[in-house]
Parts: structure tokens; sequence; C-alpha cells
């Protein structure tokens, strides 16, 4: 086809198609959609309990702060772009920030390392308040505007009062997130280190606290032996019972979901906590402009292997069996003729 003294054959149409879709693509086409993203804050327990070697694959394989660690590491790679997350660590009986919620995708290395280096040794007590600690940190969220994932055993040291579960004094369900309960449903001992890191042992019984003396005794402890209201209100004898083992609290950390209008999950029986964490949160929800450029510049690069490979095809030597037969046919044709003559 000729216009304009310009011969438009296939490879002309072909280059046009690829000159207009590389205009496309400098432009760029942009679409704008809905996305839901995340704004949360990961409080990590870092009391001794969590040295407890009872997660991964094979089970033992982890300590239990390493196997939050991961959970965390896991989440930032599930969550979308734009999503943000921030870090505090518990230990005593209040959660201390340590940064904001930052943007993941743009900060995922200082994220990671910063989660990679949560440490024990960073407690600069060795209680362990779950509840209170808990407790603070839906403060700190709820200052953030934002939700909150809350990663323990849920081993309270001392074991809680006998007057139970101090009484949450926020609103239930104002900060919405996930307790995590990170650990095994079995009994195992909670490993002991020297100021060096070196682990020296286990905990034994007469380590820990066995029992909580601070507050009101429980009802029974005038029939306790060796009760005195002033000098013995707990009775004479020593507190018995297996602290120094450690296990997930789970029903523990169940009462404290529903008291506080979080959602509970078992670090063990999940692959990711992204999925509970959306359903247990309300949507964020960002609109995103996706810049769709290469849709056009891979269509025409498309276009441009296609003229090159018809090219290459219109270069290939052609066979020429047909046309020396037919020019042998004509010969011999040639020669009958004469000698008929």
């Amino acid at each position: 086809m000729t216009y304009t003294r310009i011969n438009f054959d296939r490879r002309m149409i072909l280059l046009l198609a690829a000159l207009a879709a590389t205009i496309a693509a400098i432009i760029g086409i942009h679409v704008i959609r809905n996305q839901r993203i995340a704004t949360v804050l990961a409080i990590v327990d870092i009391t001794g309990s969590m040295n407890t070697r009872d997660m991964g694959k094979p089970r033992g394989s982890l300590n239990r702060l390493e196997a939050a660690r991961d959970a965390l590491v896991d989440l930032m790679q599930d969550i979308p772009c734009q999503s943000r997350l921030g870090l505090g660590v518990f230990t005593e009986r209040i959660s201390f920030l340590l940064f904001n919620p930052v943007e993941v995708c743009g900060n995922y290395d200082a994220l990671e390392r910063a989660i990679s280096g949560l440490d024990w040794r960073m407690a600069w007590q060795g209680d362990s308040y779950i509840a209170k600690g808990l407790y603070s940190g839906i403060d700190i969220a709820s200052s953030l505007k934002s939700d909150l994932i809350f990663l323990t055993d849920g081993h309270e040291a001392p074991p809680l009062p006998f007057t139970g579960v101090p009484e949450f004094e926020g609103k239930p369900g104002a900060v919405k997130g996930l307790i995590v309960g990170v650990g095994g449903s079995e009994k195992v001992p909670i490993p002991k280190y020297d100021d060096e890191g070196r682990q020296i042992g286990v905990y034994n019984q007469s380590d820990v606290p066995q029992d909580n003396r601070i507050g009101a005794a429980p009802k029974d402890a005038e029939l306790r032996e060796g009760y005195n209201p002033r000098n013995a209100p707990f009775g004479a004898l020593p507190a018995s019972g297996d602290e120094q083992l450690s296990s997930v609290k789970a029903a523990h950390l169940q009462d404290l979901a529903a008291r506080t209008g979080l959602s509970y999950v078992g670090l063990q029986n999940v692959g990711s906590v992204s999925p509970q964490l959306f359903s247990a949160t309300e949507p964020r929800i960002l609109e995103i402009d996706t810049n769709m450029a290469y849709v056009p510049a891979m269509f025409a690069l498309l276009l441009m292997m296609a003229i090159y490979g018809m090219s290459l095809f219109e270069s290939l030597p052609r066979p020429r069996g047909r046309t020396a037969s037919y020019s042998l046919s004509n010969r011999n044709l040639k020669g009958v003729l004469v000698r008929g003559k």
C-alpha cells in the first residue's frame, strides 16, 4: 500500500505501532486503585522466659524471641507497600517505644536490622507483668493512632496476685490488633545466662518466685499453717510450684484479649500473622497511583522483535530446487524440438 509516496508495508505498520506504544510509555498510563494497608505497632516481650527453646521446625530449633523476630520479618514481607510498622519492647511492667511506625518498603533494611537486633539483654528489669505491659502498649498504640501486635508467651513473673488480673482502665476495642502467643503448650525449663550472655544452665524452683505475696492474702489464708494476720498473712510455709518451667499461657492471653478488645492467635498455629491482623483490624484504605507504562513498553518491544524477525526471515536464502527443475525441463524440451526438425 502506497500513500504520499510512502510504501506502507507490514514492517512500516509495525514500526508505526511500536512508535505509538513507545510514546504512550513515555507519557505514562496511570491507574488509581484502592489498596488496603496496615499501620501497626509491634511490641515484643524480651523478658527471660522468651529465651525458652520450644519454637521452630524442628521444635526447639528456635527460642521464642527468635520466633517472634522471624514473625515480624515475615509480616513486613506480607503487607503491601505504603503500610507502616513501628517497634517497641516490653519488660517489667511497661512497654517502651523504639520508633514510630514508618513505611515498610522504603525502610525495609532498617526495619529488618532493628527487629533482628532485639535481645533479652535490652531488658532493664527481670519482672514480667504481662497484663500491665499490654495495657501500656495499648496506650502507646492509641497515641500513635495505630493498631497493635503484642508478641509474648504470657508468662507472668511473679505470678498473678490472688486478686487476679488487674483491671483494664481503657475502652475495650478502641485499639484493634492481635495478641500473639509465642511458645509451645508443654512446660519446658527456662534457660539461665550469665552476664556475658552464656547459658549456664536452667532456672530451678528456688530461683524464681512461685507465687505473688504482694497485696491482699487469699480467702483461705487463715487455714494455712503458720498464719498470722500481721507477720505471716500468707502462712509460714514456703511457696511451691513449677514457675521455673514455662509454656505459652494461652488461656491468660485469651482472657486479656477479651478484656481489651484485641484478638488472640497462637504463633505455632499460623504460618503468618498478616491475615489475622487484617481480619482483626479496621480497613485502612489508601488510593494508590500505579504507573502502567510498562504495558505499552512491553508491547513496543514485542513489535520491534517481530520486525526484526521478519527481516531475518526475508534475508534467508530461498530454495532453488523448483527453479532448477524448471530450467532443466525447458532445456530438454528445446532438444526434442531441434531433433524433430
